[in-house]
């Protein structure tokens, strides 16, 4: 394929705007390949090419690479011209703005890039000292009294890629309009080369503060729990220790092969603690250390996942299990008049019955903790079925692995000192308010056109059964498809993070003393309920 003398030109002006030497030299390589016919290399120049970065679902997310459709600095520069001028608007002029990174490829850099901006633009910047998890940027945002929050992390994507979120003046991530703000400031910004940069931040001293409000969190007082945890290569290990730590609970072991923050993931594929495979070190681990409880944060600790030792062996919880869990512990303990927890739609159901039997208010809000964190006054509670947890939303209005697996490890350590555990409990639940199993199929596009035209064309002839049960179509968003019945729910809509169409699958059965039976049912109810998705996705 010969390279169009349109994307040459291209090309050429943005490596002409571009002040990193680096990506430059790396575009001129690409460009050269694309202009000598080397296979793959215009399909290559194309897609970095192929328009700038867009705010998603909390911000930037993409590959480290050259190019304005790559994370790199001249990207980050030209986003952060534009958050300053969205603060501008919004009449921050001049106000603190806390700067925090992950140890993924770039965050560095990207960092330096994003504080200088903001520095020459007359803001105050406060930088976190060293690469430290998402939820203590968001913690600090709201503690400091912050206009806004920058975190360069790319959370759970593949080691290639790289992110930058953007939290607001009340610490929460951004929703619409201000990302199309944002979008706006960034469209006005000099080319790269051009925006302003002046050195400048005030380093954080510490997180000490972060640590003494999760060492409140624990509602009971039992500590004796011996815990294995795993920061998957990233930021979390040793503020999750001393969280823990000062909260209690001291016998705990992290994962030596994926202790240390390695943006290259040397031991999982994807970083992801939903992803089959990654966990499995952490549940040998805890295997052979005898452990009560194993505990899995994503790269940037945002996100927590448990393992539980069940009668049949080890294995890790659901987002929808631990969110009940950990949902039923904080209204049994809850000291707050007329508490609201919130889940999303595509979360179990069962948190909703939990809350009526605690006279509780719930309520679900679509995907997403920029939506959670927002769900109502008298938030005590939020959690979505991707291991997304909030415990404490009066301090980080976002998911926090670490405070999470805080609260965690207290209900642990409470029902262990009752003799009993995580399984006991969800056997509690299942009995009160009925069995509910979940399911989530997950398409990977290397095409995104097709994603579109998958769901649109799935609301546009839905089918009027699901395993031979009636279901009728209700949809919550533009973009997404949910079809119930009795006894089911499918929901089907595009990742906000990832290149994907995601399908969740719910099956209930009522309470009963026979769960066996029940949760065999269920099962078998599941498994046809998924074949007949798949079917579906893959016409």
């Amino acid at each position: 394929m010969s390279l169009p003398a349109p994307l040459r030109d291209e090309a050429f002006r943005w490596m002409a705007d571009d002040p990193d030497a680096d990506t430059t030299l790396e575009l001129q390589r690409v460009v050269a390949n694309a202009m000598g016919g080397a296979p793959g290399a215009v399909d290559d120049l194309a897609d970095r090419m192929n328009g700038t970065l867009a705010f998603g679902t909390a911000g930037l997310r993409g590959p480290v690479r050259a190019g304005s459709n790559g994370m790199n600095r001249a990207v980050v520069l030209r986003a952060t011209a534009g958050v300053a001028a969205w603060l501008v608007h919004k009449g921050h002029s001049g106000g603190l703005v806390v700067v925090g990174r992950d140890a993924r490829h770039g965050s560095a850099e990207f960092a330096v890039a994003a504080t200088e901006v903001l520095v020459a633009a007359g803001f105050r910047v406060a930088t976190l000292p060293g690469p430290l998890p998402t939820p203590v940027t968001a913690f600090l945002v709201r503690s400091l009294g912050a206009v806004a929050g920058l975190q360069i992390t790319a959370s759970h994507n593949p080691p290639a890629d790289n992110g930058y979120k953007v939290y607001t003046d009340d610490g929460a991530q951004i929703v619409p309009p201000d990302d199309r703000l944002i979008e706006a400031g960034i469209r006005d910004a000099p080319p790269a080369r051009l925006v302003p940069t002046s050195p400048g931040g005030q380093p954080v001293p510490g997180i000490d503060d972060y640590l003494a409000r999760v060492a409140t969190l624990p509602r009971g007082t039992a500590r004796d729990l011996r815990v294995v945890l795993t920061p998957l290569h990233g930021v979390g290990g040793d503020t999750a220790r001393q969280a823990l730590a000062a909260a209690g609970f001291t016998d705990v072991t992290l994962v030596a092969e994926q202790a240390d923050p390695d943006p290259d993931f040397p031991t999982v594929t994807f970083p992801n603690p939903e992803e089959p495979g990654a966990a499995d070190l952490l549940l040998a681990t805890a295997e052979a250390a005898d452990a009560d409880l194993a505990i899995a944060l994503d790269p940037d600790a945002d996100r927590c996942a448990l393992g539980v030792r069940f009668p049949d062996g080890w294995r890790m919880l659901t987002g929808d299990e631990t969110g009940s869990l950990v949902g039923d512990h904080i209204l049994s303990t809850v000291d707050k008049p007329d508490p609201l927890v919130a889940t999303t739609i595509v979360s179990s159901s069962q948190l909703a019955l939990i809350a009526a039997a605690h006279h509780a208010r719930h309520t679900e809000t679509l995907t997403g903790f920029k939506w959670l964190a927002r769900a109502g006054e008298g938030l005590v509670f939020a959690y979505e079925e991707a291991l997304g947890v909030c415990v404490d939303p009066d301090a980080v209005r976002d998911k926090d692995g670490i405070s999470a697996a805080v609260v965690a490890c207290d209900l642990a350590a409470t029902l262990k000192a009752a003799g009993r555990g995580l399984p006991d409990a969800l056997d509690d639940l299942a009995r009160t308010h009925g069995v509910h199993l979940t399911a989530q199929i997950s398409l990977r596009f290397t095409d995104l056109a097709r994603i579109g035209p998958l769901v649109a064309g799935l609301r546009a002839t839905p089918p009027t059964t699901l395993t031979g049960t009636p279901v009728t179509q209700d949809n919550p968003a533009p973009d997404v498809l949910r079809l119930r019945g009795e006894g089911l729910r499918v929901i089907v809509r595009p990742s906000g993070t990832e290149p994907k169409v995601k399908a969740y699958l719910e099956i209930t059965e009522p309470p009963t003393d026979d769960l066996p039976a029940a949760r065999e049912k269920a099962t078998a109810r599941l498994t046809a309920l998924r074949t007949e998705v798949e079917s579906l996705l893959n016409p």
